[in-house]
Protein backbone atom coordinates (compact mmCIF):
# COMPACT_ATOMS: atom_id res chain seq x y z
CA UNK A 1 0.00 0.00 0.00
CA UNK A 2 2.73 2.23 0.84
CA UNK A 3 5.83 0.23 -0.61
CA UNK A 4 6.20 2.78 -3.84
CA UNK A 5 9.64 4.54 -2.98
CA UNK A 6 8.95 8.71 -2.66
CA UNK A 7 11.49 11.64 -3.29
CA UNK A 8 10.02 12.85 0.27
CA UNK A 9 7.06 11.50 2.33
CA UNK A 10 4.55 13.79 3.99
CA UNK A 11 2.68 12.38 7.22
CA UNK A 12 -0.15 14.49 8.49
CA UNK A 13 -1.21 14.68 11.71
CA UNK A 14 -4.57 16.04 12.44
CA UNK A 15 -5.76 16.46 16.08
CA UNK A 16 -9.38 15.71 16.62
CA UNK A 17 -10.27 15.70 19.99
CA UNK A 18 -7.68 18.45 22.38
CA UNK A 19 -9.01 17.66 26.15
CA UNK A 20 -7.62 18.37 29.06
CA UNK A 21 -6.17 15.37 29.44
CA UNK A 22 -5.17 14.17 26.44
CA UNK A 23 -5.43 14.97 22.37
CA UNK A 24 -6.64 12.15 20.40
CA UNK A 25 -5.48 12.73 16.33
CA UNK A 26 -5.44 11.01 12.29
CA UNK A 27 -2.03 10.17 11.26
CA UNK A 28 -2.42 10.28 7.69
CA UNK A 29 0.46 9.44 4.94
CA UNK A 30 0.53 10.56 1.21
CA UNK A 31 -3.12 11.73 1.99
CA UNK A 32 -4.33 8.49 3.00
CA UNK A 33 -5.44 7.56 6.79
CA UNK A 34 -3.72 5.36 8.36
CA UNK A 35 -3.87 5.34 12.30
CA UNK A 36 -5.14 7.28 15.50
CA UNK A 37 -2.63 9.01 17.56
CA UNK A 38 -3.13 9.87 21.29
CA UNK A 39 -0.74 12.40 22.98
CA UNK A 40 -0.91 14.95 25.92
CA UNK A 41 -3.48 17.81 26.23
CA UNK A 42 -2.50 20.95 23.92
CA UNK A 43 -1.15 23.79 26.15
CA UNK A 44 -0.50 27.42 24.83
CA UNK A 45 3.36 27.57 24.97
CA UNK A 46 5.37 30.79 23.49
CA UNK A 47 6.49 30.39 19.66
CA UNK A 48 10.26 29.89 20.48
CA UNK A 49 11.91 28.62 23.78
CA UNK A 50 15.49 29.43 24.71
CA UNK A 51 16.63 26.50 26.28
CA UNK A 52 16.12 23.82 23.53
CA UNK A 53 17.03 25.80 20.90
CA UNK A 54 20.15 25.13 23.27
CA UNK A 55 19.51 21.14 23.86
CA UNK A 56 18.92 22.62 27.29
CA UNK A 57 15.09 21.30 29.17
CA UNK A 58 12.73 23.84 28.57
CA UNK A 59 11.98 25.68 31.65
CA UNK A 60 9.07 28.20 29.67
CA UNK A 61 5.81 28.91 31.31
CA UNK A 62 3.00 26.88 30.28
CA UNK A 63 5.03 23.73 29.93
CA UNK A 64 4.02 20.42 32.14
CA UNK A 65 6.66 17.41 31.88
CA UNK A 66 5.09 14.98 30.64
CA UNK A 67 1.85 16.42 30.27
CA UNK A 68 1.67 18.90 27.54
CA UNK A 69 1.76 17.86 23.63
CA UNK A 70 4.41 19.41 21.08
CA UNK A 71 2.80 22.66 19.32
CA UNK A 72 1.49 21.95 15.53
CA UNK A 73 3.98 22.64 13.36
CA UNK A 74 5.68 21.37 10.41
CA UNK A 75 8.83 18.71 11.17
CA UNK A 76 11.37 16.78 9.78
CA UNK A 77 11.53 13.40 10.43
CA UNK A 78 14.45 10.66 10.43
CA UNK A 79 14.68 6.94 12.09
CA UNK A 80 16.91 7.18 14.83
CA UNK A 81 18.26 4.34 17.64
CA UNK A 82 16.33 4.98 20.54
CA UNK A 83 18.43 3.67 23.70
CA UNK A 84 14.83 3.53 26.02
CA UNK A 85 13.11 1.45 23.18
CA UNK A 86 16.22 -0.72 21.68
CA UNK A 87 15.07 -0.10 18.68
CA UNK A 88 14.98 2.65 15.49
CA UNK A 89 12.25 5.15 15.46
CA UNK A 90 10.74 8.47 13.95
CA UNK A 91 12.33 10.92 15.72
CA UNK A 92 11.22 14.97 15.14
CA UNK A 93 13.73 17.40 14.57
CA UNK A 94 13.87 20.69 15.97
CA UNK A 95 10.25 20.67 18.12
CA UNK A 96 10.51 23.97 20.53
CA UNK A 97 10.45 23.07 23.94
CA UNK A 98 10.66 19.53 23.50
CA UNK A 99 13.94 17.06 22.99
CA UNK A 100 13.92 13.15 21.92
CA UNK A 101 10.32 13.27 20.20
CA UNK A 102 9.65 9.87 18.83
CA UNK A 103 6.74 8.54 17.33
CA UNK A 104 6.15 4.92 19.48
CA UNK A 105 3.86 2.96 21.20
CA UNK A 106 2.08 2.66 24.01
CA UNK A 107 -1.83 2.70 25.52
CA UNK A 108 -2.64 6.08 26.76
CA UNK A 109 -1.12 9.80 27.51
CA UNK A 110 0.67 8.75 30.46
CA UNK A 111 3.16 6.71 27.95
CA UNK A 112 3.88 9.89 25.88
CA UNK A 113 5.71 12.21 27.59
CA UNK A 114 5.32 15.19 25.06
CA UNK A 115 5.86 11.76 21.98
CA UNK A 116 2.80 10.46 19.39
CA UNK A 117 1.71 7.43 20.31
CA UNK A 118 0.26 5.43 17.38
CA UNK A 119 -2.71 2.60 16.98
CA UNK A 120 -6.66 2.79 16.68
CA UNK A 121 -8.85 4.89 19.43
CA UNK A 122 -11.37 2.16 19.80
CA UNK A 123 -11.38 2.49 23.14
CA UNK A 124 -12.28 5.81 25.47
CA UNK A 125 -9.21 7.90 25.90
CA UNK A 126 -6.79 5.45 24.88
CA UNK A 127 -5.39 3.34 21.46
CA UNK A 128 -5.08 -0.64 20.84
CA UNK A 129 -2.85 -2.40 18.90
CA UNK A 130 -0.13 0.15 19.21
CA UNK A 131 2.45 -2.15 18.93
CA UNK A 132 1.44 -3.60 15.17
CA UNK A 133 0.84 0.21 14.19
CA UNK A 134 4.20 1.41 15.60
CA UNK A 135 6.15 -1.65 13.56
CA UNK A 136 3.96 -1.27 10.63
CA UNK A 137 4.65 2.75 10.45
CA UNK A 138 8.34 2.08 10.99
CA UNK A 139 8.55 -0.31 8.08
CA UNK A 140 7.21 2.19 5.75
CA UNK A 141 9.01 4.77 7.36
CA UNK A 142 12.45 3.07 7.11
CA UNK A 143 12.19 3.20 3.27
CA UNK A 144 12.50 6.41 2.93
CA UNK A 145 14.97 9.44 2.43
CA UNK A 146 13.01 12.52 3.60
CA UNK A 147 9.85 12.55 5.77
CA UNK A 148 8.08 15.51 6.55
CA UNK A 149 5.04 15.74 9.60
CA UNK A 150 2.87 18.51 10.04
CA UNK A 151 0.84 18.80 13.20
CA UNK A 152 -2.80 20.60 12.50
CA UNK A 153 -4.65 21.50 15.46
CA UNK A 154 -8.41 20.16 15.40
CA UNK A 155 -11.04 21.72 17.21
Amino acid sequence: MYSKLHLSMIIILKRKLLGDKCTIGDLFIEGKFFCNTIEDAVRKLPATCPHTSKGQSCKCKGKIYAETAIPAGTYKVTMEYSPRFKRKLPLLHNVPHFIGILIHSGNDESDSAGCLIVGNNTIKGKVTNSRVTSDKLNAILSKETQITIEIINGK
